[in-house]
């Protein structure tokens, strides 16, 4: 079992990009990291780099559409520690820009299991060790791409960018977000998008090809800070690297 006084988070999709500058930063900070991956590989090979400047890390094979890979995770973790302080919901689908005229059901499908279901059912599976701590936090990655607040400005390069899986996908992470957050009171749930939505710049990352104006680090900043909130922190919320949006 892991020290009694360490915090603990679960990272999924930490392989590489956000997550895995969440795990380098979280992990920085005295932190025991389980870092999901879905590709084993990848992740024992990102969970090496880690533990090589320090980090006490342990890989844990996760994928995130499937519910047998997350119970395999949840024992994994189990068997490590008795609670989890923290849960970045961070792995994610980016989808087609198919337009909503080309759009099929299978298609949304696809970016739903990754986007929505999959944090269903990691943050279901790992509500008991949640609540077995005495401070739990909930991170949900989720993007300005999905607010209709967001979407609605045509100042913004979002609104004229037409498709339907990733926005609407991330629309529901945001009312996941507040809905788990109204139910389970004891638990910090907020969500989180990766950039400076006033300033139209978003973080580098595989997902978008690496056309973002701000580093990963960068990017990061706003999950550290919501992963890091006290027990007054704030819970069903919506923020940005500066801070708070509206949905």
């Amino acid at each position: 079992m892991t020290n009694t006084q360490q915090t603990t988070v679960l990272i999924t999709g930490a392989n590489k990009g956000l997550g895995l500058e969440s795990a380098r930063r979280l992990g920085g900070l005295g932190w025991k990291v389980f870092l999901g991956s879905r590709d084993e590989e990848r992740g024992r090979a990102a969970a090496e780099k880690l533990a090589a400047d320090g980090v006490d890390v342990v890989p844990v094979q996760l994928d995130v559409t499937s519910d047998e890979s997350v119970a395999a995770a949840m024992s994994v973790v189990r068997r490590h520690t008795e609670r989890l302080d923290v849960l970045i919901n961070n792995a994610g689908a980016p989808g087609n820009v198919t337009h909503p005229a080309e759009a099929t059901a299978d298609e949304l499908h696809a970016v739903y299991d990754v986007n929505v279901y999959g944090p269903v059912r990691v943050t279901h599976a790992f509500l008991p060790l949640l609540q077995a701590a005495a401070h739990p936090r909930v991170v949900m990655v989720s993007s300005a791409g999905g607010a209709f607040s967001v979407v609605l400005d045509p100042t913004q390069p979002v609104a004229k960018m037409y498709e339907l899986a990733y926005s609407t996908s991330k629309a529901a992470l945001n009312m996941l977000t507040v809905r788990y957050a109204q139910a389970l009171p004891g638990i910090k749930f907020n969500a989180i998008t990766p950039g400076e939505t006033e300033k139209q710049t978003f973080a580098a990352t595989d997902m978008n090809q690496h056309r973002g104006q701000l580093t990963v680090t960068e990017g990061t900043d706003v999950i550290v800070r919501m992963a890091t909130i006290g027990p007054d922190g704030p819970t069903a919320t919506f923020e940005d690297r500066v801070g708070p949006l509206a949905w």
